[in-house]
């Protein structure tokens, strides 16, 4: 590996098995942008890491290359099998979950021990990205993720305030990362090929890391489901104190009452926010 196009097709006609769309199964048949990945995740021997959506193992077999103990969460349970025969010999090393990523965000390494640095490294469906990193947040913080996301996604995350791109995905992201947008991938990289290009991105465990509760969560998402409107209308419903000294705390810092949400900077966000000296092992 890597595999090529034709190499991808046999082993899938050998299966019997079709991409599925709905899993968003494009796989990743470009030597370079694997030697990418590995590079900037800067994997060393014994390094934990996450691969969400193996597929046919092109990831897998290059982090397994560098030393990685490597757990894998693969939901296509005909895809499961391939690897678990395809890596029996690397059975002490190759940790897979036949499971939905949404459900089992960090696959057996919940099962591992807590301490335990880690990092993730995976071509992510496309159709699980957002909400599979969403569970992340509320989960043990990986140090370092390297990511192949589609552009779109890529680019809200790395949004800035008073950008048409900036949500709540942004806020979640940015508060406990550092997102560093590196490397634009093509879509004949993939097969069989997206209709959209793709971006690989890099994200760096900040040291306070900024979390949120879920009710917090749920209250920013609407806010940003009405993008448009002022911000103090649509507080007005939220009687809570910490949302009304939220309020406050942005009118001292000079915010108008018109506000928008996508005008309010991170900062002013991340008070809605709590912080942990030991985030990856908080649960909210």
């Amino acid at each position: 590996m890597p595999l090529n196009p034709k190499q991808t097709h046999f082993i899938l006609e050998t299966l019997g098995h079709a991409p599925n769309k709905k899993l968003g199964q494009n796989f990743l048949i470009d030597g370079n942008i694997v030697r990418k990945s590995i590079e900037l995740a800067e994997i060393t021997p014994g390094d934990s890491v996450l691969e969400i959506g193996p597929g046919l193992g092109t990831l897998s077999e290059a982090l397994l290359a560098e030393g990685a103990e490597l757990y894998a969460v693969e939901k296509d349970p005909i895809l499961a099998q391939y690897l678990e025969e395809h890596y029996a010999e690397n059975v002490q090393r190759f940790h897979l979950l036949n499971a939905d990523c949404i459900q089992a965000p960090l696959g057996q390494l919940d099962a591992s021990d807590s301490n335990t640095t880690f990092k993730v490294v995976a071509n992510l469906p496309y159709a699980v990205a957002t909400p599979w990193l969403d569970s992340v947040l509320s989960e043990r913080l990986p140090q370092r993720m390297v990511l192949m996301l589609q552009k779109e996604a890529a680019d809200r995350y790395n949004a800035k305030a008073q950008s048409k791109n900036f949500g709540a995905i942004s806020i979640f992201l940015q508060s406990a990362y550092t997102v560093h947008s590196t490397h634009s991938v093509s879509a004949s990289c993939f097969h069989p090929k997206p209709k959209v290009d793709s971006s690989l991105i890099r994200l760096d465990l900040k040291e306070r890391p900024i979390l949120y509760t879920k009710e917090i969560k749920v209250f920013i998402r609407q806010i940003f489901t009405q993008r448009r409107k002022q911000i103090i209308a649509l507080c007005k419903k939220h009687r809570d104190p910490p949302i009304k000294a939220w309020i406050d705390s942005l009118m001292a810092a000079g915010y108008e009452k018109t506000v928008r949400a996508e005008a309010i900077q991170l900062p002013a966000w991340q008070q809605l926010g709590y912080t942990n000296s030991d985030a990856h092992k908080h649960s909210k």
